[in-house]
């Protein structure tokens, strides 16, 4: 789930940027501003209306709000914390993708604060949404095939691991992931790729226990 940018502008406590990417190094960029970059899309650039209906037919039978909720937000904290990364997402992919949960630096840390929603062709994310499977990424660079990204070249992601949110019908909801400007060590991918797929677990355990309508 890379982070794509709309046009910079101020960010405020109470109206945060929609799109606004991380960056550790924040020299070009004053803090609490997002940077615009161009879109980017490894992922499906079109997704079937039937499936997002889908999508929302079984959230609606689940109980499950699509609204930010403090739950997805502790679960994000977790997995980014287990990981040390400085993002974290629990992403529903909707006619966006929906930031239910999310972890970032606090908002006077002179990081880009990030918001709640993404166009959702853009980023690492919908990858993970057609693989179907955890996508570990311990440098994007290391990849020609991730490392065209324009939220890598513009604001300097350099580790992305994400894994899916599969229901037990097979529709697959959305995504959970983790980003940070900081590459990791190869040997750490298999560690943080299973922290990312626990967190996925988790993420449908909780699904599971919300009241069935």
């Amino acid at each position: 789930m890379a982070y794509q940018p709309n046009d910079p502008q101020p960010v405020s406590q109470t109206a945060p940027p929609t799109l606004s990417p991380p960056r550790r190094n924040m020299r070009e960029t004053a803090p609490g501003q997002s940077v615009s970059v161009s879109a980017a899309a490894t992922g499906p650039q079109d997704q079937p209306a039937a499936e997002l209906t889908r999508r929302y037919e079984l959230l609606k039978r689940l109980g499950v709000t699509t609204a930010a909720n403090e739950d997805c937000d502790d679960l994000a904290r977790g997995m980014a914390t287990q990981a040390g990364f400085l993002y974290g997402f629990v992403n529903l992919f909707l006619e966006e993708q929906t930031f239910v949960g999310l972890h970032q630096p606090p908002a006077d840390s002179g990081y880009v604060i990030v918001g709640r929603t993404m166009s959702r062709d853009h980023g690492w994310c919908p990858e993970v949404m057609s693989r179907r499977k955890a996508l570990p990424l311990h440098d994007v660079h290391a990849s020609p095939r991730f490392s065209g990204n324009a939220v890598v070249d513009a604001v300097g992601i350099r580790s992305y691991f994400g894994a899916p949110l599969i229901h037990d019908s097979g529709t697959v909801l959305g995504t959970v992931c983790v980003i940070d400007p900081e590459k990791r060590p190869l040997a750490e991918a298999r560690r943080l790729r299973d922290i990312v797929i626990n967190a996925s677990a988790q993420v449908m355990d909780h699904i599971a226990r919300a009241p069935v309508r």
